[in-house]
């Protein structure tokens, strides 16, 4: 595969991963397996806007499914994808605190 068709896949599964929703159901996903009912729960939303969320998910092999009688159970499919998140999260926490500092430099000096 060349890196040009690398470079596309990468930024497909980018894209997939810049929705809130979906980020926040990677974080409820880090600790284990959860039913959609109960990620629709502690998120707040309703069943079928989650299941388009998880569907697109699932599409791009971000999480997997395991059914147990009429409940589907949802978890990461890879942990790195969790990894990953964590490390853009320390990124962005590090942008708003040197953001946080200039700011404060602004108003001492100003």
């Amino acid at each position: 595969m060349n890196d040009k068709r690398v470079y596309e896949l990468h930024a497909d599964v980018c894209k997939t991963m810049s929705n809130p929703k979906r980020l926040e159901i990677i974080n409820l996903l880090r600790n284990g397996e959860m039913s959609v009912e109960e990620l629709a729960s502690k998120m707040d939303i309703r069943t079928a806007n989650l299941s388009q969320h998880l569907a697109v998910m699932r599409n791009k092999k971000i999480v997997e499914t395991r059914r147990n009688g009429l409940k589907v159970y949802y978890k990461i499919a890879n942990p790195k994808v969790v990894k990953a998140c964590d490390i853009m999260r320390e990124v962005l926490m590090e942008q708003l605190a040197d953001g946080q500092k200039f700011m404060e430099k602004i108003k001492n000096n100003g």
